[in-house]
């Protein structure tokens, strides 16, 4: 993966329509701030699902929420396109049997994520709106669990109306969640060790890579820099490493690729993470806006990408 260059690309080189990145309009639907902060530290990952059926409501609301393109916007312009799909026992009402290779149970639909370019700026424009999509769900107590690379795309594809340069990074199932989620669900949560976070000490920096950021000298940063560190990400892997800068003005986001692991689902774990950290400044009431602007910060390896900033506004 090519690495920025310049000191400082306000203007986005990755989405067609040639937007800067900013602050995407449209927060998770009316959501408060400790509704959205909790709804955070809710998320988890649901791979069992009751059997009751979604109510009427939810699917409507569902159906508002997608609709709005302020909601789907990704911070680079980027629009994510979401297909409802209910299904009966694994076969849609066309009478395709969708596949996820025995990862989920009784999903009562599926949402697909669908995007026309999967570049740089496309997969974190992805990643950034389609986890806002998972928080209102999650708010409103509807479960769900990324799919990046458990589903078959195939059966997914004969199933939605996609252009020819559409494609669908990841999907969810979503339903009720089962209150007992089962041995299947304990054994992928123990495999990818999902409730082990890493640590601030091993993600945050404070000026500089190698000087750990604490919870107490991130100030008012404190909060949305934590609700990154609790966000998901495939395989449990926890790409992202934030560095804050010493005027607590600007948080820089860098990717920390993972060796032979997919560079397309870090990147989408990238936009999740800039999802979390902006939903947690407007909670908060911070202002701010992203912007690429490359600190030339020394990186602790080549592997470590500089990827986006957030840059606060005001006093």
């Amino acid at each position: 993966m090519g690495t920025e260059t310049g000191k400082d690309k306000k203007q986005a080189s990755g989405p067609s329509n040639g937007q800067k990145p900013g602050s995407a309009a449209g927060t998770a639907a009316g959501l408060n701030g400790v509704e959205l902060i909790g709804a955070i530290r809710r998320r988890l990952s649901v791979r069992n699902y009751d059997l009751t059926a979604l109510s009427e409501e939810d699917y409507r609301s569902i159906e508002q929420f997608v609709a709005e393109a302020d909601h789907m916007t990704g911070p680079f312009g980027g629009r994510t396109r979401v297909e409802i799909i209910r299904i009966t026992k694994d076969i849609t009402d066309k009478g395709i049997k969708l596949g996820t290779y025995g990862m989920i149970r009784n999903p009562r639909a599926y949402l697909a994520g669908i995007i026309g370019e999967e570049s740089k700026h496309g997969l974190l424009d992805f990643g950034y709106a389609f986890e806002k999509l998972v928080i209102f769900l999650t708010a409103r107590g509807i479960g769900t669990c990324w799919l990046g690379g458990t589903f078959n795309r195939s059966s997914f594809e004969k199933e939605l109306e996609m252009g020819a340069e559409e494609k669908i990074p990841c999907i969810t199932p979503i339903g009720y969640p089962k209150e007992k989620q089962g041995f299947m669900s304990s054994a992928v949560r123990y495999m990818v060790k999902a409730d082990q976070k890493k640590g601030w000490e091993e993600l945050f920096c404070d000026s500089a890579f190698g000087q750990p950021l604490t919870e107490q000298a991130a100030g008012t940063l404190a909060v949305p820099v934590e609700m990154v560190r609790l966000g998901p990400s495939a395989s449990n892997k926890q790409p992202w490493r934030l560095v804050v800068s010493k005027d607590r003005r600007n948080v820089h986001f860098y990717l920390a690729h993972t060796p032979k692991y997919s560079e397309k689902m870090q990147t989408i774990d990238m936009g999740i993470a800039m999802c979390h950290f902006e939903l947690a400044c407007q909670a908060t009431g911070l202002q701010g806006q992203w912007r690429e602007a490359d600190p030339g910060l020394t990186a602790p390896d080549a592997r470590t990408e500089y990827m986006v900033s957030w840059e606060l506004s005001g006093e």
